[in-house]
């Protein structure tokens, strides 16, 4: 019931639909940008032919983990979507007429958490049909290798989504809280590259391999589970840089997902409407 009536406020909401639209869109082209530049620029090319020339990110072994990574930047913007929803609700005040009208505190905020959950779960299932698709078109046998990247994606559109809850009731202005979520976002992506850096001198320095530790940060922890197929490249470097403690990052994530789920509610429990 309450679901119904959360999307009974957004169905006919413009920027909805044009955020829906562009995400559908963009998880589509992004995908064929990586597609044809591979097929197009990088098999064309000498060096391509002669390292990557049996290379192909959306053959059904790898089409899960490419579609995947590639659509993982775009995230921002159901997050984007979430923020103006909810920040909407403090707007024009009908959080505090929802809770007049009989809802509780909590059942306002859990169908808030419940939204971002779904928004995670049909960006989902788009990946899904977006990677069965390229990868019906690669001439490859149809394979479940290297699905569980499809879990890590999920993980991480449920991470931001649930950031997204969480600045969205600690600002409760939308301008304001849009910003900070780009601010917070080129913050971390900036300590994230510092401390990768900084892994790669401690193995090198004093053979003590830590793991990416930029890794370990709230948003950065699922962006490291989402990682481009390997190809004959990226062995290459692979072997200078830290180790992928994918399940210690994958642990991190889900802490932080916990954590943003706790403080979104908390908040608004004791915050004033």
């Amino acid at each position: 019931m309450l679901l119904k009536t959360e999307w009974l406020k957004i169905k006919n909401y413009m920027a909805f639909k044009i955020l829906a639209i562009f995400f559908g869109a963009g998880v589509i082209l992004t995908n064929y940008i990586v597609y044809a530049i591979n097929k197009n620029i990088v098999h064309k090319s000498p060096t391509g032919q002669m390292i990557l020339s049996s290379f192909n990110p959306y053959e059904f072994t790898k089409t899960w983990q490419t579609t995947s990574y590639t659509t993982g930047y775009l995230l921002i913007l159901p997050a984007m979507l979430i923020i103006i929803l909810l920040t909407n609700e403090y707007t024009y005040r009908t959080s505090r007429q929802n809770i007049i009208d009989g809802w509780s505190r909590s059942q306002f905020i859990e169908v808030k958490l419940q939204m971002a959950l779904l928004a995670a779960v049909f960006t989902t299932v788009l990946v899904i049909l977006t990677a069965l698709g390229f990868g019906l078109t690669s001439g490859t046998s149809f394979s479940f290798s290297g699905f569980s990247h499809i879990g890590f994606f999920f993980l991480k559109a449920l991470s931001y989504n649930m950031f997204a809850v969480f600045i969205s009731v600690l600002v409760k202005k939308t301008g304001f809280a849009i910003g900070l979520y780009f601010i917070y976002l080129g913050a971390e992506n900036l300590l994230s590259f510092m401390l990768d850096f900084a892994s790669g001198n401690i193995k090198t320095t004093y053979g003590r391999d830590l793991g990416s530790m930029g890794d370990y940060l709230p948003l950065s922890s699922s962006d490291g589970l989402l990682t481009f197929p390997d190809n004959p490249m990226k062995a290459a470097a692979k072997s200078l840089m830290p180790a992928d403690y994918t399940w210690v990052v994958a642990g991190f994530a889900l802490l932080y997902l916990f954590l943003f789920m706790y403080w979104s509610r908390r908040r608004f429990m004791r915050a004033d409407l």
